[in-house]
């Protein structure tokens, strides 16, 4: 069995496996289907709820909202400031409006959705502001390269807690520098789009390895991305999706396994450019 929560450098216990809601929110005619998919999500033990202000302008927080109304202390809620809005003055503000449309008083964890223009000092003074007033219990950042991480070590006073990427199977650069070097000093990752918006499910060879241990395609790629040591958030507005992603965390992969998926999807050779969707 998977290792159901990992400690953040500063402390802070976060769950390996969350529920994504990039897609969320843009459409009245879904929101009762999103609503009841996360909130079965939870009562399965998948309480990371992934989110940002970014996603249907503040429409997936208002999911989210709806989804942990009654259950908040039971879920550990991540939520992203834009670039555009990183300044000192304008991250708190931007962390205020989410903290309005998600209806609760902080946030588990509060990134940097991509690097902009404003410098990360700002940006990070805004985040140790906003984690004195007790608004976020952790900050990080998300679509950070190597380079861009020892930068953020040498302004962030060892206060950085995560670092969210596009990372699954079939894009897989990030193990070449970026995933070991955060490895070394314990600051974990997060895998956006585990599944590849879906395209690695479609994956003939996936499917019959799936098919030969009996899982799912889903569940299989899933577990890999545990195994890595990664927190992987996958999306679904569909509860028996979402009950199949669960079981990512009872199914371990033997050597064998891993070695015919590393055959299916090659690991890096050489130094890759961050991979963002």
């Amino acid at each position: 069995m998977h290792q159901r929560e990992i400690t953040l450098p500063n402390g802070v216990v976060m769950p390996t496996l969350g529920l994504g809601t990039w897609f969320m929110g843009e459409t009245a005619v879904s929101r009762k289907e999103e609503v009841a998919a996360l909130s079965h999500g939870i009562s399965l033990g998948m309480t990371l709820i992934d989110t940002a202000e970014m996603y249907a302008n503040g429409g997936a927080e208002e999911v989210v909202a709806e989804a942990t109304a009654d259950k908040r202390k039971e879920v550990f809620i991540v939520s992203k400031v834009l670039p555009g809005n990183a300044s000192r003055k304008g991250t708190i503000a931007a962390c205020e409006r989410s903290l309005k449309r998600l209806k609760t008083d902080y946030l588990d964890l509060y990134l940097l959705h991509w690097r902009g223009n404003y410098p990360l000092e700002e940006t990070f003074d805004a985040f140790r502001a906003l984690l004195k007033d007790g608004k976020i219990r952790a900050f990080g950042v998300s679509n950070f390269d190597l380079a861009d991480m020892q930068e953020a070590i040498g302004v962030d006073q060892g206060q950085n807690c995560v670092n969210q990427v596009l990372y699954n199977l079939a894009s897989r650069g990030i193990e070449w520098d970026l995933l070991p070097w955060q490895r070394e000093r314990k600051i974990p990752v997060m895998a956006y789009s585990p599944l590849y918006q879906t395209r690695l499910l479609r994956n003939r060879e996936l499917q019959r390895l799936a098919t030969e241990l009996s899982v799912t395609p889903a569940q299989l790629a899933l577990s890999w991305l545990l195994h890595q040591g990664v927190v992987p958030i996958p999306k679904s507005s569909n509860i028996a999706r979402i009950e199949g992603n669960r079981k990512a965390w009872d199914l371990m992969l033997n050597p064998e396994t891993l070695v015919r998926l590393d055959a299916i999807f090659p690991p890096p050779t050489r130094k890759m450019p961050l991979d963002m969707l």
